[in-house]
Order: structure tokens, then sequence, then C-alpha cells
């Protein structure tokens, strides 16, 4: 089973004031999702999101004052599909970061924000509930970091026992990022989650430009003192390349006290976190412009010894347990000319990754999808997982490397032809086709050795019927009745305990 995680976002937008956006690059989509024509925010041109997604209905908001980005929005309607994808051309190994943005504004007459999931590849990444935000006069964002394991990416809304109304989203944005970000979680097992990314004791958000990678950064402040650093970073001395503004300001304290924040400002699930946290000496260069002090978490030991120069210093938590408030703690060496101090941090929930569709099969049922003229309206995305939102008419098995063991659309009306890909689906059981309108001819079948039945009756293939279905093992069922077939049927498939019709 899947596990699905809720946790808590830590970073909302004002609807009222201007978003900034990354460059551009050959493999960064920025979707205004409902847009027909396109917007430009920034330097940034955002894309309408027909391409990506052929479901779901649109609609403009007429709220005054709205950012153009969260004036439109795409709502989903469609009761009968498991999900509702947008898929991306990717490259397989790289990671990338992902952010989708919600507005509701009573786009369907109601008052309260429908609840639904948001799912990532094959994985359930959150529930969006933006009920808070919404009250509030704000949008909601979610953000998740996560490596291709294939040459496209889906991002997926899907319904729940939860949801009342219609899932909707007003935009997706998908950016590359640099090998070095993240480089020491291992995202063949996990996806980062963001929490929270924050600068310590800054009153203006960060984005793009100054974060070249389209992540924001937002202030932080607490009743410690606030310091103005004046010594620059280079964002290139750090894996994870943290924009030279959000070492601008910092949270100290007085020489000899330790210094203390809760942050995140709110309680955490129990679950595990990586953790990044950013320092950096703001006194100009010289004898005394050093810091070295311990960093605990709740009372754990984070990292001892901390010296923090004017370059900064950069210490990470791969897999740190957290559950509740989360409390960060400096503690001064006894020698130590000044108090702690802290610029930044960044905090994501692991996401464990539910396993893989094999990569055959996703192949192979994503030929099957261009060659029906109308298969069903949820065919998009990862056909198998998560096992509760596969593709409609798609069973598939429950474990590390996931295998499509059938598919059964009898009388769905679909149209097209069968290709011969369909032999790749090597784990296949049941093949049931019965009752559309499809032509053309047989494909051979030998390699799939594990298939049991096969219904194409009341079709409208044509030729002749593959001698080689007589080489599958344990056929046990054939239905062929009501084609436009020549010949007869093969002698090797008069067999007992095969039945034809």
């Amino acid at each position: 089973m899947s596990l699905v995680i809720i946790f808590l976002l830590w970073f909302f937008s004002s609807p009222f004031f201007a978003l900034s956006q990354p460059t551009t690059s050959p493999q960064d989509f920025l979707l205004s999702c409902g847009d027909t024509v396109g917007l430009t925010t920034g330097r940034l041109k955002f894309l309408p999101d027909k391409d990506f997604q052929f479901l779901g209905n649109t609609t403009t908001l007429k709220q005054p004052g709205l950012l153009p980005i969260l004036s439109t929005l795409r709502f989903f309607t469609e009761l009968q599909a498991r999900k509702y994808c947008y898929v991306f051309n990717v490259t397989q190994g790289d990671k990338y970061l992902v952010r989708t943005t919600y507005y509701y504004g009573g786009f369907d007459g109601g008052t309260q924000p429908p609840v639904f999931d948001q799912i990532i590849g094959g994985t359930k990444w959150s529930i969006v509930d933006t009920a808070e935000d919404f009250a509030n006069g704000l949008s909601s964002y979610y953000e998740v970091v996560v490596a291709a394991v294939g040459n496209s990416l889906s991002v997926c809304l899907a319904r729940n026992n939860d949801t009342t109304s219609h899932p909707f989203i007003s935009a997706i944005e998908l950016s590359k990022l640099d090998d070095s970000l993240y480089n020491t979680t291992d995202l063949n097992k996990f996806a980062l989650s963001s929490i929270a990314r924050s600068s310590f004791g800054d009153d203006a958000r960060i984005s793009f430009p100054d974060d070249l990678f389209n992540r924001k950064w937002n202030s932080f402040k607490d009743l410690n003192p606030v310091e103005e650093n004046k010594n620059k970073v280079n964002p290139e001395d750090f894996w994870n390349k943290p924009p030279a503004k959000a070492f601008l300001s910092s949270i100290t304290t007085t020489k000899g006290k330790p210094l203390q924040i809760q942050w995140p400002p709110g309680p955490l699930p129990n679950s595990r976190y990586y953790i990044a946290l950013y320092f950096q000496e703001n006194r100009a260069p010289s004898p005394e412009s050093w810091r070295v002090f311990n960093v605990s978490v709740n009372g754990n030991t984070f990292f001892k010894d901390l010296n923090v120069t004017t370059n900064g210093v950069a210490v990470y938590g791969n897999e740190w347990p957290l559950s509740g408030q989360t409390n960060i703690t400096m503690t001064p060496r006894n020698d130590m000319p000044v108090g702690p101090i802290i610029s930044a941090g960044e905090i994501f929930q692991l996401l464990p990754l539910a396993g893989t569709t094999f990569p055959r099969d996703v192949a192979a049922m994503e030929e099957l999808a261009k060659h029906f003229k109308n298969p069903p309206i949820d065919w998009n995305g990862d056909p198998c997982l998560p096992w509760e939102n596969s593709w409609t008419g798609v069973t598939c098995t429950k474990s590390k490397h996931t295998r499509v063991v059938s598919i059964d659309l009898k009388g769905f009306e679909i149209s097209g032809t069968l290709p011969e890909s369909i032999g790749n689906l090597t784990a296949l059981k049941h093949l049931r086709l019965g009752g559309n309108k499809l032509w053309g001819q047989i494909p051979e079948m030998k390699t799939l050795t594990a298939l049991e039945t096969l219904h194409l009756e009341n079709n409208q293939f044509e030729g002749w019927i593959p001698q080689t279905l007589s080489q599958l093992p344990i056929l046990r069922e054939i239905f062929l009745q009501n084609n436009n077939l020549d010949g007869q049927i093969p002698d090797g498939l008069w067999k007992p305990g095969l039945n034809i019709q």
C-alpha cells in the first residue's frame, strides 16, 4: 500500500501581490491553468495548459484586483475518472522542483473549497485543503522535489472520500534543479515535500531572479534580535545554492546566551525530515569575526562546534525524526565573543515513493492508449500507481516493480487498432476488449505466456487468427466471434481445456 503523508505547509501567497518566477529553460514548464492565451509575469511567459490536459472545464474568477495567474483555473467534473493528470516530458534521472498553486475563489458557487488528493508520478503526494488560506484571502501552494524515473513526469489530482465538489488547480510550475541540490537524499526512494523555506529576520519574500531555481523563501521573525549582514556569500559555495539575499539578515542573541527558535512555526506530524540550516558571520573579517556553537534540534545534537565565518556555512540532516513543535537551539562556546546567529533554513518531509511501474509496461500501455481512438478519459499518467488510481479497466500487481496483469474494457465503445507492442505486457493474464469497434489484424502475442483469457469478440478485426496463439501455455479462454476474420481457427488451438468461441 502506498503511504499517504499529510503535512503542514508554512508558506502561502497572497492573491493580490505579484509573484516572481524563474528563467525558462527547455525543461521548465510554467502553466496557467484554465487560461487560453498565456500570460507574462515578470520576465516569464506562462503557457496555457490546454496542451497538457484535455479534461475538465475552465473558468475565470471575477474578483477585482486578483493576480492574473490566479484569475483562471481548471476544474474537473468527470466523476468516472480515477485521476486527472498533467504529463511533462523530462529527462530520466534529473531532479525537478514541482509547485502547484490553488486559489478557490468560489468557482463552484460555494463558500468552502473542495478537498482532494494530489499525486506526483505514482505516489500520493499530499491532500489539498485550502480552506484556511481561502478564509484569510490567500492562495495556497505546495512544492515537492522529485527525480524523474522515466522520460515523463505526471502531476495528478484525484478525488478522495472528502471531496464534495470538483478538484481544481490554478497553476503548475516544474523547474529543473542542478545535480548538487539536495543530493544527500536518495531520490530513488523518497521525494521531498516542502514544509518551510525561510530567510530569518527578513521582511521580504525571496524568489526569482534572486533564486535561480524558482524557490520561494519566506520571512521568519520572532522576538530575537535581528542583525543585517554586510558580507556577501557565493551561492555556488553551497550544495543547495541558496540565494545570496537569504543571508542579508540573521537572527541572533547576546553574548553568552543560547539562541532558540521555534521553526517551523507550527507542529509537525510524526515523520522523518530533511533539514538544511544556513549561517553567516555578519561582521567584517577580523580576528574577532568568528562564532563557534553547537546546534541541537529538540534537545538532540544536530551539529557540534559549528564554526561560522563571513563566507557562510550550511549543515544538513537527511532523515531527522520530528513530531510536534520543533525547537532549534544554538549554544555558544564559552569563549565566543558574540552570541550565535542563523540566517536561513529549509525543511522537507521525506515522502517514501510508492514504487514504480515496470517501464516496459508503461511504454506498452502508453502505446496502446495512442492506438485507441477514444480510450477511457483517465488513461494518462502512471497506468498502475497509485493502485487505487490506476487507469480505468487496468489491474496491476501490488509489488515493488508493478506489472499490468489485466485490461478489461469490454463494451467501452473503443475504436482503433491493437498494436504489436501489446506483446510487451508479459505479465498480462487477462485481455478483455470485447464489444468495441476495434479493427485491423490481431497482433502476434506469443510473448504473453501468462495470458489466461483473450476476449476480442464483437469487434471488427480482420485477417488471419495468429497461429502463435497456440503457443500460449495457460490460455484457457479465447473469444473471437462476430469479427471479420479470414480462414479457420488454427488446429493448434483445438486442445483440451481451451474454450474457443
